[in-house]
């Protein structure tokens, strides 16, 4: 499932993961989950929220993981 989503982590990632990078992700996710690209005015609202929890729940674990000894620490965004 979700394939095409990169590892947002050293070594995959060179550099630290920016807001875009969480943020695409998140979204790409809750595509492959509800089964819309684009939902309808009327889904808009939870679409949006679910992304939203999504990005918060990846920059936190980005935030607490540590890779091969090194922490890969980021601020979490909004």
């Amino acid at each position: 499932m979700c394939r095409s989503i990169k590892t947002l982590r050293p070594p995959a990632l060179p550099g630290e993961a920016t807001d875009e990078d969480i943020h695409a992700a998140a979204l790409q996710y809750v595509r492959k989950i509800s089964g819309f690209r684009a939902p309808a005015a009327h889904n808009r609202e939870v679409f949006d929220r679910a992304v939203a929890a999504v990005a918060e729940a990846t920059a936190e674990l980005l935030g607490g993981l540590e890779v091969r000894g090194r922490s890969v620490r980021r601020e979490a965004g909004p």
